[in-house]
C-alpha cells in the first residue's frame, strides 16, 4: 500500500497520527507515566501523576518534572502538523505546588505560527484544580516529518 493509501486526509487525523508516531519513540514520556489525553492541530492535552520518586526535598514535586510535562505537551503540540518541530525557546514560571498524589495536566495551545517558528502557551494545572505553571515556547520547524511522506501525500 503506498504512503498516500495511509495519509490521513484532514488536519485532525494527521494531528493523530503524528502524536502516535512521536509517542512510539518518546521514551522520556512514556517512562514518566504521561498520557495524551487531547491532541489537535497546534494543541494537545497530557497528564502525569505525581509520583514519590518525582518529590524535592520539600516534598513537593520538583520544578523539572513540572517543567518535563509542559515541555512535552508543547512538543506534540507543535508537532502535530506533522513537521518535525524542536523548541528554539522556553521560559517557566512556578505559581504553586503541585504534591504527591495530584494528576497534573499541561495544555498546549498555539498563539502563532509562520514560516519555520511558532509560539505556544502552556498552562499546567492539578486535575480538576490550581494553576501550578505558565510555560511559553518558541518552535522552530526543522528538515523532515514525524512520519516521512505523510504530509506530501495528504
Amino acid at each position: 500500500m503506498s504512503a498516500s493509501e495511509h495519509s490521513p486526509t484532514d488536519p485532525q487525523a494527521l494531528a493523530e497520527a503524528a502524536a502516535r508516531a512521536l509517542w512510539a519513540r518518546d521514551r522520556a514520556t512514556q517512562g514518566l507515566g504521561m498520557a495524551i489525553d487531547r491532541i489537535a492541530p497546534g494543541q494537545a492535552l497530557l497528564s502525569m501523576p505525581v509520583r514519590q520518586d518525582m518529590l524535592n526535598g520539600h516534598e513537593i514535586c520538583h520544578g523539572g518534572f513540572i517543567f518535563l510535562l509542559a515541555d512535552s505537551a508543547f512538543a506534540f503540540a507543535c508537532n502535530s502538523y506533522n513537521r518535525n518541530t524542536v523548541a528554539s525557546a522556553c521560559h517557566i514560571d512556578f505559581l504553586a505546588p503541585a504534591r504527591l498524589g495530584d494528576v497534573l495536566q499541561a495544555e498546549a495551545i498555539e498563539r502563532s505560527r509562520s514560516g519555520r517558528t511558532g509560539v505556544y502557551d502552556i498552562a499546567v494545572s492539578v486535575r480538576g484544580g490550581k494553576t501550578v505553571a505558565l510555560f511559553r515556547g518558541k518552535s522552530y520547524r526543522i528538515e523532515g516529518e514525524v512520519i516521512a511522506s505523510l504530509s506530501d501525500a495528504a
